[in-house]
């Protein structure tokens, strides 16, 4: 054999077993969200009948999750110590929760870098 070649060798092995590893994880992880994993924001997903809407942390492991259980809108308090129920809204009120106010649209790089440009000359 060619000197070099069973360095390349083992080169070509510790590759395919990367790429085999990975191809492995992301097998793992498409059937474990298949399976009822986790879903969006880290919670379980459920179906037509129970949806996160909302959430909003306020501390480092304490969040006000606003949740919409068949017909009915929670807003529910989250923490290491439990879950607590801190209202039940009406429809309206859950969706006035949800819309986000309406910002303007950022500008483009383009307009960002000729902003930046324009004030680094007028120094």
């Amino acid at each position: 054999m060619p000197p070099g070649f069973e360095s390349l060798l083992s080169l070509l092995w510790v590759l395919l077993c990367v790429v085999v590893i990975v191809a492995l994880a992301y097998l793992f992880t498409r059937y474990a969200a298949g399976r009822g994993g986790l879903g969006m924001m880290g919670m379980a997903s459920g179906g037509q009948q129970f949806k996160v809407l909302a959430r909003l942390a306020l501390g480092r492991e304490q969040a006000a999750v606003l949740v919409q259980a068949g017909e009915r809108y929670l807003l529910l308090g989250v923490a290491p110590s439990g879950i607590s129920a801190l209202a039940e809204l009406s429809r309206e009120e859950a969706q006035a929760l949800c819309q986000r106010p309406e910002q303007p649209a950022p500008p483009s790089f383009r307009e960002a870098l000729r902003t930046v440009l324009q004030q680094r000359k007028q120094r």
